[in-house]
């Protein structure tokens, strides 16, 4: 279950801004989500060499390109929350600020994106991580909205983003393939 863009996308990324980082570890039901750690090595290079993973994503990196580039402690940057599932990393929640984009509609909005290994498909853990990781952030960044890029040819990513309350803003062709944003509207602090 997937929803983020291609590498060239996520180079027009920043932080999300004022939020102390990292937080506490976010427990839910099943999962934790926390900071990258060393052990989360080899489950990084496994998500992103993944065929599967990469189907709506224009593919894998290579394995050997991955092995000798990835750092001893992956994606640690404010937003990269790795999702632990009985003490093993099972995917990845993302959290970061579009300063460029595709679409005008995404421009300085804070993006949600995720990854999960192929065996972690189908038990709604992508559901309750980014659930969790959307709740975090109302809490540090309250009344900001959250958008959410993915093709309309990934009905599971389709189908998150209307149970996470994304709606649509519009559909656009990119990467070849049609591709469909929504946002999500801000949870405004209470007085």
């Amino acid at each position: 279950m997937i929803a983020v863009e291609p590498a060239d996308w996520v180079a027009g990324m920043t932080e999300l801004g004022p939020v102390a980082w990292p937080p506490a570890p976010i427990r839910t039901e099943r999962l934790v989500l926390r900071e990258p750690e060393a052990r989360d090595r080899a489950a990084f290079v496994e998500l992103l060499a993944s065929p599967k993973v990469h189907t709506y994503l224009g593919g894998p990196r290579p394995l050997d390109e991955l092995e000798r580039e990835m750092p001893g402690v992956p994606e640690r940057w404010p937003g990269s929350f790795v999702v632990d599932f009985d003490g093993a990393m099972i995917g990845q929640v993302l959290l970061r600020r579009a300063t460029e984009h595709r679409r005008p509609a995404a421009a300085g909005k804070v993006d949600l994106g995720y990854l999960f290994l192929p065996r972690a498909w189908g038990y709604g853990y992508a559901a309750e991580a980014c659930a969790a990781a959307l709740d975090w952030f109302d809490g540090v960044l309250p009344g900001e909205p959250v958008v959410l890029a993915t093709q309309t040819a990934n009905v599971r990513s389709m189908r998150l983003a209307a149970k996470l309350g994304f709606t649509e803003v519009e559909r656009f062709h990119a990467w070849d393939a049609e591709q469909w944003l929504g946002q999500r509207s801000p949870v405004t602090p209470s007085a």
